[in-house]
């Protein structure tokens, strides 16, 4: 992987890696631990997961951007004995952390891994003239007894002393537990198994391969990893690259598209992963259309509905057509996805990846014909066992057929293409990311002044939706900007409403639910 200009082999990922991983088994950690990361798009990532599966344990992807709250309840929820985390981020830590069962924290700095000088010298301008490092102390006791906190390449160089133990893992050992919007209003842990993994690898493999045929050894291959590694959907790919043993170009701020744009201008690339608003992004910088882009064999569209506008300039610029596919937290991203020979964008999400079944089916968990509007629900090796400690939720998203209701509402038409129509589920999809309305509400209900609220999502060409949030007021004072700083102290930005609206009072049913679908029409 290559990460602002500096290199990491495969030999060092693999020397690296078993070093934190027997640093990690020499902690006391019960097989099967659950292990956080809180990690950006460096290679500190890539190790630590590799660390973490390699020494037994299990892998908790947590977004480095997450408020207190919700950094606290995936932490709880997912019984995290261990963290990982990029030092910018330490100061929420230490916040929540004697609320949790973390008892080893090892903290890096952003150029821990990227060489000696030049390493050391971008951690000193982040911490010092940047002041991106804010003060943190994390305390060394804890409710559950001592706690061990460890700078980074200490502990790298700890393990170097330790031997990595071999560890008694199957199909059916938890690799990790990928968190996804609560319906509830609390996130969900899926239960991802190792041969949920490496079913979705070898289906990745399976479906892309032929497009790289004219690229020759895969090892050449150039992977763009510019979305988040903590999200599924890049954090699949980067898997599917490591099996190829093809190289991996770490994006760590893909929000700085200029910056984004000096990396691809760099050297060639040939497999471009982004959510439709990433595209756009990079349509609407001129210095854009000085990257060579004759090598690019596959723009894979993920994450959020693709536009057909988008698709068109993407096209008639990089001579690539944009391809649309579909998939989920719960399926290890994979799902359907259109043949990468296409030379039209379909409108479709494409067909299903091999060893997957896709069903249309009703409320009462039949298969319709096709053409007939319904539930999309998948079923294959790469879907979830069920939600961590969810018994309850996991029994009602399974049909009795073994069917995952998905709760997007699709059409099959008679070769085998879906299309998305609705959604069934109140979920808001803002640049590839799950916003479920039930937290944002609950979180903005606890506001001072509010009596009540619902959230919805509206079209915004940028993000694909953007959140519009409805307060009745209890303080007829509060003002929006009140209700709008409440959010930036509670929610990660993509859950922040982007719109906010007073109403004297909220539509509801006969016995007062409040009806978010009738507010839908008005929101536009």
């Amino acid at each position: 992987m290559v990460c602002m200009e500096r290199w990491l082999s495969y030999g060092q990922l693999d020397q690296h890696s078993a070093a934190l991983g027997a640093w990690l088994q020499n902690q006391g950690l019960a097989p099967g631990a659950r292990v956080a990361v809180m990690l950006p798009n460096i290679p500190q990532f890539l190790v630590t997961m590799a660390a973490v599966l390699r020494a037994g344990y299990t892998v908790v992807n947590v977004n480095p951007l997450y408020t207190e709250r919700e950094l606290e309840h995936q932490l709880q929820d997912s019984g995290a004995e261990a963290i990982v985390v990029l030092e910018n981020f330490a100061h929420i830590l230490e916040k929540v952390i004697d609320r949790t069962s973390v008892r080893q924290v090892v903290v890096t700095g952003f150029g821990d891994m990227l060489g000696f000088w030049y390493g050391r010298w971008l951690t000193f301008a982040l911490r010092h003239l940047a002041k991106r490092v804010p003060a943190f102390q994390i305390p060394l006791n804890g409710p559950v007894g001592a706690r061990t906190v460890l700078p980074f390449c200490r502990a790298l160089r700890e393990g170097e002393s330790l031997r990595l133990k071999p560890v008694d893992l199957n199909g059916s050992s938890v690799a990790f537990l990928q968190y996804t919007g609560g319906t509830t209003g609390l996130s969900k842990g899926a239960v991802l198994t190792h041969r949920n993994i490496v079913a979705a690898v070898l289906q990745a493999d399976a479906w892309f391969t032929p497009a790289l045929d004219k690229i020759g050894d895969l090892r050449r291959v150039n992977g763009i990893a510019a979305l988040p590694l903590y999200h599924i959907f890049a954090l699949s790919l980067s898997l599917v690259s490591i099996r190829w043993g093809a190289k991996l170009t770490l994006v760590p701020n893909p929000r700085d598209i200029p910056g984004f744009v000096d990396v691809l201008k760099r050297r060639p690339f040939h497999i471009l992963p982004a959510v439709n608003t990433l595209f756009n992004a990079l349509l609407s910088d001129p210095r854009f259309r000085q990257v060579d882009c004759s090598q690019l064999v596959v723009s894979q569209a993920g994450g959020m509905a693709a536009s057909e506008g988008t698709a068109r300039q993407w096209q008639a610029l990089t001579g690539s057509p944009m391809v649309e596919g579909w998939g989920m937290s719960e399926t290890c991203a994979m799902g359907t996805n259109n043949p990468l020979d296409r030379k039209d964008f379909s409108g479709t999400i494409g067909l299903p990846l091999p060893g997957i079944e896709i069903a249309i089916k009703d409320d009462e968990g039949n298969s319709l014909a096709l053409g007939e509007q319904g539930e999309i629900c998948i079923r294959g090796p790469n879907v979830m066992q069920g939600y961590h400690n969810q018994p309850e939720e996991t029994a009602r998203v399974f049909t009795r057929d073994g069917f995952m209701r998905t709760g997007d509402v699709g059409i099959m038409d008679s070769s085998g293409y879906t299309r998305i129509v609705d959604r069934k589920k109140d979920m808001i999809l803002v640049s590839g990311f799950n916003v479920f309305p039930t937290e944002l509400e609950n979180v903005v209900s606890m506001c001072p002044g509010v009596l009540e609220c619902a959230a919805v999502g509206i079209p915004d060409e940028r993000q694909g939706e953007a959140v519009k949030l409805f307060v009745v007021r209890s303080d007829p004072t509060l003002r929006e900007e009140d209700v709008a700083r409440f959010c930036h102290d509670n929610l990660t930005g993509y859950k922040r409403p982007k719109y906010i609206e007073f109403r004297d009072e909220l539509p509801k049913t006969n016995v007062g639910k409040i009806l978010r679908r009738a507010l839908r029409p008005q929101a536009n």
